[in-house]
């Protein structure tokens, strides 16, 4: 991401990003009721352009150190952009389940980006088997590509209940006269069941 960065052909983008990252190194607790480094979060659009904005804000919560409270404050009170690199920093920043909450919170909403980043990493670790194959279940109801799921392929194999649910949504998407998604037939392969998709 760093190098995401370095490589921006922005000059002055560059030098914001060095000089946020800087202070969030220098700054990283509280300093009255909002952070440094939390406000550099809100500019990171604006001074860096979408393309580059999630690299800095990921960043910019490494260097700060956040923890779990930082981060949860940060995530309630953002905007979707700043939620989205929170989901996206805790395998780096959260040891622990402790932060599930927000995965949780983002899986509930018909955000596709927020979902994309929930399923990452951290959500592969720690979300238990229920609550992670309705999360594959959410990914291919809202057109979240599988490939977004962290650690995929280990988690679905030999997945029984994750193979009977799927078979049950492609039933019902069928029965509606709806399109099965065709990532539901890759998860399926995964679980160990031999599919054929409808023609």
């Amino acid at each position: 991401m760093r190098d995401h960065l370095d490589a921006h052909p922005d000059r002055a983008a560059r030098e914001w990003c060095r000089q946020a990252l800087a202070e969030a190194a220098d700054h990283p607790g509280g300093h009255g009721p909002i952070t440094v480094w939390e406000l550099r979060l809100a500019e990171a659009g604006r001074r860096c352009g979408s393309g580059h904005a999630d690299a800095a804000r990921v960043l910019i919560l490494h260097a700060a150190g956040a923890d779990t409270t930082a981060l949860t404050r940060v995530y309630r009170q953002g905007t979707a952009a700043e939620r989205r690199a929170v989901l996206l920093v805790l395998p780096h920043l959260v040891p622990g389940p402790d932060a599930l909450p927000l995965v949780e919170d983002a899986l509930r909403t018909n955000d596709t980006r927020l979902i994309a980043a929930a399923v990452g990493p951290y959500a592969a670790r720690h979300l238990d088997g229920h609550a992670w194959r309705h999360a594959v279940l959410k990914c291919l109801f809202t057109g979240v590509p599988v490939d977004a799921v962290a650690g995929l392929a280990q988690r679905a194999r030999a997945d029984a209940e994750l193979a009977r649910m799927l078979t049950d949504f492609a039933a019902e998407r069928t029965a509606a006269d709806r399109p099965v998604p065709s990532g539901l037939y890759r998860v399926l392969a995964l679980a160990g069941v031999e599919t054929r998709k409808e023609s």
